[in-house]
């Protein structure tokens, strides 16, 4: 059973009637009153039929119908086509120009961290964050079952996966690695998107036990409600989907021609509603989506967004992120719905990040300046001792601390064996790896 929107009865309205409300005593009430929903509110009717007050002299779907009206006379012309070959529209809301002015008015991305906040040994450790965190979310978005506690250790630790779930996550954060360290620097083309698509789905089956691929000729998909089974969204033909995806790649490229300027961030959320729309692939659809997202803005110059982890956040509310696909698709192609939820997403992503190294930064100052003073300790051990002090029941290896850090066999044992020296860490061997883990030492350094 195909989801639906339950849309208001707009056949009592008579829009003569309700345009000459417009020009009476009252009218400033009635633009008041709506002119939030034109911008910062930017809700369907199945929120807006419960807002309170509204004014008296107007019915709630009269509300509706200026809305509606409003809306479109503002909307511009996207190069997404459904599948009648209607264009799919967005508005530019107030609040996106100056979140995207602030964006762009920072260098080097001190608007995510602070001119002072990050510094160039702890950059890597902040990229390798953000990727481990977003190739869990992601995967997770779209039916892994780890926790991010133990997929967060298996990434940490390069222990190979168990079962589906952990290989949909290993491959997640293998591919946005590909995307952060090569993939950028390349043009959109189909072999690229056939090239991501075969990290992510890497060993991996789809639901017909099969490897994922692109879709055959009158092979439907589906997007639907695990609980329920209700669809929220059949993919279009694949004849329809081969055609726009030639149209995607040149947009992606900015070979299309544009009727006005497109913001980077959305544009790279265009591609990302684009590529769930046409759902291409018998299974990683979402995942590619999200992750083409990243690409645009990374090839772009927003080489800061690898620190967000923007499904991180979107997790939170998975159903008003599905509900954010319906609405731009069943109300009338207005693709203002699921740009209006990316943008909130970003900000609330870019506010956790900003927490989080406030936290390191303020818990971790005095540590720091006893290592380096009195230790003489360099700073991946210094972050080293800092996580292990978070977690005493952590562990790290030469493997862990070489692709945490980026750096060379030799200088990660250096670090670990100099730690062990000092009396921070001690060893155990386990089979064929050596793991080290903090001692009592390291609480005399907070």
């Amino acid at each position: 059973m195909k989801y639906t929107l339950k849309k208001p009865s707009l056949d009592d309205v008579k829009p003569d009637q309700v345009l000459q409300m417009l020009y009476k005593e009252d009218t400033g009430k009635i633009f008041d009153f709506i002119k939030k929903f034109l911008n910062t509110d930017y809700i369907y009717w199945d929120e807006f039929k419960y807002k309170e007050p509204i004014p008296k002299s107007i019915k709630r779907e009269e509300l509706w119908f200026l809305i509606k009206l409003f809306r479109k006379s503002k909307s511009l012309k996207t190069p997404i086509n459904d599948i009648k070959e209607e264009t799919f529209t967005w508005s530019k809301l107030d609040y996106f120009e100056e979140f995207f002015h602030e964006l762009d008015m920072s260098t080097g991305g001190e608007l995510f961290v602070g001119k002072d906040g990050i510094d160039k040994s702890n950059k890597q450790k902040l990229i390798t964050r953000g990727i481990m965190e977003e190739a869990i979310a992601s995967s997770q978005l779209e039916g892994a079952a780890t926790t991010r506690q133990v997929a967060k250790k298996m990434l940490r630790e390069g222990r190979k996966p168990k079962n589906s779930s952990e290989q949909m996550i290993v491959n997640s954060y293998t591919s946005m690695k590909a995307i952060e360290e090569k993939y950028k620097d390349k043009e959109m083309s189909m072999d690229l998107i056939l090239e991501l698509h075969g990290i992510i789905t890497k060993d991996t089956l789809d639901s017909d036990g099969n490897k994922p691929r692109m879709r055959k000729e009158g092979e439907p998909i589906y997007v639907n409600d695990k609980l329920t089974g209700e669809i929220y969204h059949k993919g279009p033909e694949v004849n329809f989907v081969e055609k726009e995806l030639k149209k995607l790649i040149k947009f992606a490229n900015d070979d299309l021609k544009q009727e006005a300027f497109l913001h980077p961030i959305i544009k790279a959320i265009m591609i990302h509603f684009w590529i769930g729309y046409l759902h291409p692939f018998t299974d990683g659809n979402g995942r590619l989506a999200r992750q083409l997202f990243y690409w645009y803005l990374i090839k772009h110059g927003y080489w800061a967004f690898v620190y967000l982890p923007i499904s991180k956040i979107i997790k939170l509310s998975p159903k008003q992120y599905i509900l954010a696909y319906v609405y731009s698709e069943q109300d009338d192609n207005d693709l203002t719905y699921f740009i209006d939820y990316n943008v909130k997403k970003i900000k609330l992503a870019l506010m956790d990040f900003k927490k989080y190294v406030n936290r390191q930064s303020q818990g971790n100052t005095k540590m720091k300046k006893i290592s380096e003073q009195k230790y003489k300790l360099n700073m991946r051990q210094v972050q080293l001792l800092q996580y292990l002090h978070g977690d005493p029941d952590e562990r790290t290896n030469l493997t862990i601390h070489m692709n945490i850090n980026q750096i060379a066999k030799m200088t990660a044992s250096k670090d670990l064996k100099d730690l062990e020296e000092k009396g921070f860490l001690s060893s155990q061997k386990q089979g064929r790896h050596v793991y080290y883990y903090g001692t009592e030492k390291i609480k005399t350094l907070f």
